[in-house]
């Protein structure tokens, strides 16, 4: 008869059904208390007119409705009237789920932090390089942070079990070995994370930078400790890994401003106005509200035997509007040199010789 029928037998389940109602009635206690608090906050929150209070407040509310009800446990604790392997058992199950309801609520008040901080800069605004230089150093911090927090919580799990606890003790008394190949092995990822932490400080790149990287242009959508994902215009992702950005060149054309300056070439006759069309762009600049009203100008870059280049340069507050100035000058000036100087476009020259001697039809 094994120690449970002894339990049973001699009368035991009376004070284990009382200790099982005394645990769900602290329980239920502090599921209450729980509410109670988390409904206070937010009322406060709302009467304060405090919205980083409540948004700060509702990651919390699912760990605290469990994490209380685990403490109010605590105080029955001595009452409880359990056979000892049932006590041993218990006290081990608890201890579980209390490091991982902590680790839970400390996942979460990162994230709350987190968003309450990124609240604060909007990278949707023109002037956005503060706000993108923050939210580039807080979310890789973050997942620093959650990642370092989750590597201890599991170690501090795995130790709640003797057997595990003895395996490790044993594994890294007798097979040193086994450590050395996986610090080898751990060298990349090491060496990837502190590429993510030095990327976080430097900032070569930043959240929603406008970047050419491997031939396409694209925006930087995200940032982890591993990888950055470059939003490509045609809405592809291009996945690059974190040290490509600090071990091989690339273009980043917001890195100090957004402002960039954008250029059309027209290749026209020799016999084109130029002070005209230098006219015309200016007054289609002028028109336009992607112009920023910073560079104009029009020159004569190049010429060939048979052509001569002319570059429209413009500015404006972005890659986005400069593109799309970019086209609308084109459309308009080989528009405006139709309508106005068409033997200004491109032409090709021949010269026919006639031989003397050749006669010609009706001679």
């Amino acid at each position: 008869m094994n120690w449970l029928e002894q339990f049973f037998a001699s009368g035991g389940w009376e004070p284990l059904l009382a200790s099982l109602l005394l645990v769900l009635a602290a329980a239920v206690i502090g599921w209450l208390l729980a509410r109670i608090g988390i409904s206070l906050s937010n009322r406060l929150a709302k009467r304060q007119q405090a919205a980083n209070l409540g948004e700060l407040i509702n990651p919390l509310r699912r760990p605290a409705l469990v994490l209380i009800p685990l403490l109010a446990q605590l105080p029955i604790a001595p009452w409880l009237m359990l056979p000892e392997p049932l006590w041993l058992l218990s006290i081990h199950l608890y201890r579980f789920l209390l490091i991982a309801t902590i680790i839970w609520l400390l996942m979460n008040i990162i994230r709350g932090l987190r968003d309450l901080v990124l609240k604060r800069y909007d990278i949707s605004d023109s002037d956005n390089l503060k706000a993108r230089a923050m939210h580039t150093q807080i979310k890789v911090l973050a997942k620093i942070a959650m990642l370092v927090s989750g590597i201890f919580g599991l170690a501090i799990l795995l130790m709640t079990f003797d057997a595990v606890r003895q395996i490790g003790v044993s594994l890294l008394a007798s097979a040193g070995v086994v450590g050395i190949i996986a610090g080898f092995a751990a060298q990349r990822s090491l060496a990837t994370l502190f590429a993510g932490i030095q990327l976080a400080f430097t900032q070569p790149i930043r959240v929603d930078d406008v970047v050419v990287v491997e031939g396409e242009w694209g925006r930087i959508e995200e940032i982890t400790l591993t990888y950055v994902v470059v939003k490509i215009w045609d809405e592809r992702r291009l996945i690059v890994p974190i040290s490509h950005f600090l071990e091989k060149s690339f273009q980043n054309w917001t890195r100090v401003s957004a402002e960039v300056l954008g250029t059309v070439y027209l290749y026209t006759d020799y016999r084109v106005d130029v002070e005209a069309v230098r006219n015309q762009l200016l007054k289609i600049l002028k028109q336009s509200e992607l112009w920023d009203g910073r560079v104009a100008g029009l020159q004569v870059t190049d010429s060939s035997e048979k052509t001569m280049s002319l570059r429209a340069l413009m500015s404006a507050a972005d890659s986005s509007k400069a593109w799309n100035l970019r086209c609308l000058i084109r459309e308009q000036l080989i528009g405006f040199l139709q309508e106005n100087y068409p033997e200004s476009l491109p032409h090709l020259r021949a010269e026919l010789e006639i031989s003397s001697r050749q006669t010609l039809p009706g001679g």
